[in-house]
């Protein structure tokens, strides 16, 4: 049975998210918009009641099924490397999870569309974008490793898991010139890269140390 989704009483305060705001500067964060986004979005709603209060400490939480919520900087920064080139209008998240990356995100592009291979996980991530209003995501039970071909091209993705390797799957989905962000590697051996789509396959930028859950399905 899903909880009913809770609301934080002090976890609101304008005070207690712009210290998480701080933060994200601090650790090199610099797109205003992006931390409007961060601001905007109540984290508190993402994560278990006994949870609440620990949401907007910088640090990667629990939301059950072997999955977590990722920590802000990670959000922050995967948000702000997709972006970093020019607005996007239509996104594609692999790996809903919580929900909340796909809540900033749906703040600062047209369209998103989310995956999400846990149904569970997808039915409490759908009433909470219901609460907040959030009208341009859409979402998809399905193998997030295979994307969603019948919606692309899209011109960015975002992968919420990490692969061994770089999808080709997901590179196909890519308009050229479009941009994908996602861990790749195994265990603790991670690395957040970006991938640009080419004329003729793709290129990738080596990034920094991540960890995140491996992404399940799909083909490399």
């Amino acid at each position: 049975m899903i909880n009913p989704i809770h609301r934080g009483s002090g976890m609101t305060s304008e005070r207690t998210r712009e210290r998480l705001i701080s933060r994200l500067r601090a650790e090199g964060i610099r797109s205003r918009a992006v931390l409007d986004a961060i601001r905007a979005t109540p984290r508190h709603i993402f994560v278990d009641e006994a949870l609440a209060s620990r949401a907007y400490e910088d640090t990667a939480l629990p939301i059950g099924h072997g999955q977590t919520i990722s920590q802000p900087y990670i959000v922050a920064r995967m948000t702000e490397l997709l972006l970093e080139a020019g607005p996007l209008e239509t996104v594609l998240e692999v790996g809903t999870g919580s929900g909340y990356q796909t809540a900033v995100l749906s703040r600062l592009v047209k369209r998103i569309y989310s995956v999400e291979r846990i149904a569970e996980l997808q039915k409490l991530a759908r009433r909470r974008f219901q609460e907040l209003a959030l009208r341009n995501i859409r979402l998809r039970h399905c193998d997030g490793g295979m994307g969603l071909p019948d919606y692309s091209p899209f011109d960015g993705i975002l992968v919420t898991a990490a692969p061994e390797g770089i999808p080709r799957a997901l590179v196909e989905q890519l308009r050229p010139g479009g941009r994908m962000v996602l861990p790749i590697g195994i265990g603790q051996d991670q690395v957040l890269v970006r991938v640009t789509r080419t004329s003729d396959g793709y290129e990738k930028e080596l990034l920094e140390r991540v960890v995140f859950v491996p992404l399940l399905g799909g083909t490399v």
